[in-house]
């Protein structure tokens, strides 16, 4: 028997933390740093995932490293978002990972998913616009936007689908896993409401992206997003891309540019040059933060705390 109480706003239960790990709870490997957080948190007290891509790099064009390829083949369950996201991965799991359970939450029906947006300019719906010279989504691995993350509904599911997995491999600890998965889920029910109310408080005002990689937090939290530099996979905008969202900066208001510290971001400069906006710093993937279950909350936390900052009075 335990019981825990999740603090107001957190996600990581400490005192299920605090538990000694055991010896033979399954391996599990995880691709990004968020995921692996909630991962840690339905596994806390029985054991602790492995982290794939490496904290503070891309996982769009990630190069897997031998160690890496080794805890995949290791692993019984690898837990994914999908091949949206990193189809270098997609690619390699069914001959790395050909033992394991394969979690892919892009596809799973939980699973709240955006269409892919293709244009600069927000205002339309990020459908239309200038084309880039190639197929991004087939690039993409689909056309649904794979930063699924960033809407905490999702983060909720998925964690009773990382407890629905362990179970069906560790069914004798079914009931720790599912205990774990509600309180985290309750945790970061809070944690959405602070966020709601803190933004409520002082609402940000219109701003642009480097990498369209945050409709999924726009869309779970009504933010004024209204165009990004870079298309979701990371790739390099046209020419006509670039002039779009230049008229984006200058026509709608835009106070704050968004960068992040996984992607060059030089092109920032050439996109509000000669505007009032200024450069500032998000992370969708939590570079700053150190792996584990507190880092899921911390990066929903910082992004929510730059937005308002950007629509602080100078």
């Amino acid at each position: 028997m335990f019981n825990c109480v999740p603090c107001l706003g957190g996600i990581v239960l400490a005192c299920l933390s605090a538990l000694p790990l055991r010896a033979d709870a399954p391996r599990v490997a995880v691709d990004i740093p968020p995921v692996h957080a909630l991962v840690a948190q339905v596994m806390a007290g029985m054991g602790a995932p492995d982290l794939i891509v490496a904290p503070g790099t891309s996982p769009h064009g990630y190069a897997l490293r031998p160690s890496e390829a080794r805890t995949l083949q290791d692993a019984d369950l690898v837990v994914w978002v999908g091949p949206g996201l990193t189809p270098w991965l997609g690619a390699a799991l069914p001959r790395i990972a050909a033992g394991a359970e394969i979690v892919t939450l892009q596809t799973h029906p939980a699973t709240r998913t955006l269409p892919l947006r293709n244009s600069a300019d927000f205002g339309d719906g990020g459908t239309a616009g200038p084309g880039d010279g190639h197929d991004h989504d087939a690039a993409r691995g689909g056309t649904s936007d794979p930063h699924m993350w960033l809407d905490p509904a999702n983060g909720r599911a998925w964690l009773g689908v990382i407890a629905d997995a362990l179970a069906r491999l560790d069914p004798d600890n079914a009931a720790r896993y599912g205990a774990n998965a509600a309180a985290a889920q309750a945790a970061l029910a809070a944690l959405e409401r602070e966020l709601v109310m803190q933004l409520a408080a002082a609402p940000p005002p219109p701003f642009v992206v480097f990498h369209d990689g945050y409709q999924y937090l726009e869309a779970a939290f009504d933010l004024p997003a209204a165009g990004a530099i870079v298309l979701a996979d990371g790739s390099d905008p046209s020419p006509a891309r670039i002039a779009a969202i230049r008229a984006v900066v200058r026509d709608r208001g835009v106070r704050c540019a968004f960068v992040e510290p996984q992607l060059n971001a030089a092109l920032v400069e050439t996109v509000i040059a000669g505007t009032d906006a200024a450069i500032a710093q998000v992370d969708p993937l939590g570079a700053a933060q150190a792996p584990g279950p507190d880092l899921y909350g911390a990066v929903l936390r910082d992004i929510v705390a730059a937005l308002v900052a950007c629509g602080a009075p100078d």
